[in-house]
């Protein structure tokens, strides 16, 4: 049960670095989407191997060496899931988008009895989820982003929904290869970065060189939100509490809404405070018996 509550905490910590992730993309902006991708995951695996060595020496890279299913699973899951996410907040307005894209949580409650081993769903998650849900609808509704061009905005939000389901959808299927070491990770963000800079080159071709802030950026984008985060949560979804870390993940789209707003790129609301109270209360009621038996739990 340590182990287990160990992981989702670990798990945990990857929700506060994503909370981070749209206010430094949109101090990146100006970068290109693929671009920005291609530098952060560079950044990020660059780290990852100078960690790796400093750890356990080039012996410890052997662990880079896994199943093909596990590398299809996590490339995908982590390149698709950025593309759209980058592409989403330059079409639609940041905080909306974002949002939109963190639907995610609610789709990890709902698929994690399908994962491998099936998950058994308490009440409380449910209802967790359920005010999570309403939070995160209540800053989606919001008002705070009029002036962004209707033509863009529907695409953008298309895109952040893919993000949605891309994410959950890998974050219950990486189950499945719980015995593959999180360090695996490094190497799947260097994959990513090769991808990015591919994919870049063959549609634009020339890079943008980014100026100090954009830079500054990048690094912190590499060695957090797109770096360390995916080992927490690659752990945390192998070992930790599925359906529980699929709530406490509301807290990011609310955390990162806040940061928003402090960099004056969303505006401070009544409904702000509304959806914070639902998702800190849904949280709360998620993490409610994590301890002992309850009888609301039932098998899926």
């Amino acid at each position: 049960m340590q182990t287990r509550q160990s992981a989702t905490l670990i798990g945990g910590l990857a929700v506060l670095m994503w909370a981070c992730l749209a206010p430094l993309t949109t101090a990146a902006l100006g970068i290109p989407s693929l671009q920005l991708l291609a530098m952060t995951f560079g950044v990020a695996f660059v780290c990852g191997v100078v960690w790796l060595l400093v750890a356990g020496g080039p012996s410890r890279l052997a662990r880079l060496r896994q199943p093909p299913g596990f590398w299809v699973l996590a490339v995908a899951g982590l390149f698709g899931y950025h593309v759209l996410y980058f592409v989403a907040l330059r079409l639609a307005p940041p905080a909306q988008a974002s949002l939109v894209a963190y639907l995610w949580p609610l789709l990890i409650v709902l698929f994690s009895c399908l994962g491998a081993g099936g998950e058994k769903l308490r009440a409380t998650h449910v209802l967790g989820a359920v005010l999570g849900l309403g939070g995160t609808a209540l800053l989606i509704l919001s008002n705070d982003s009029a002036d962004a061009a209707s033509i863009n905005r529907p695409l953008g939000l298309l895109a952040a929904l893919g993000c949605a389901l891309i994410w959950s959808s890998y974050s219950v299927l990486n189950r499945r290869f719980a015995a593959v070491p999180s360090d695996a990770m490094v190497g799947v963000c260097g994959v990513v970065s090769l991808l990015g800079f591919a994919a870049y080159w063959i549609s634009a071709g020339d890079l943008t060189a980014p100026s100090i802030t954009q830079m500054l950026a990048i690094l912190a984008l590499g060695i957090g939100p797109t770096g360390l985060a995916f080992l927490a949560w690659d752990h945390g979804t192998k070992h930790g509490d599925l359906p529980l870390l699929g709530v406490l993940s509301f807290a990011a789209p609310v955390l990162s809404t806040l940061l928003l707003v402090m960099l004056g790129r969303a505006a401070p609301t009544l409904t702000l405070l509304i959806a914070c109270t639902l998702v800190v209360g849904g949280a709360a009621l998620a993490t409610l018996r994590i301890n002992r038996p309850s009888r609301l739990e039932s098998t899926p």
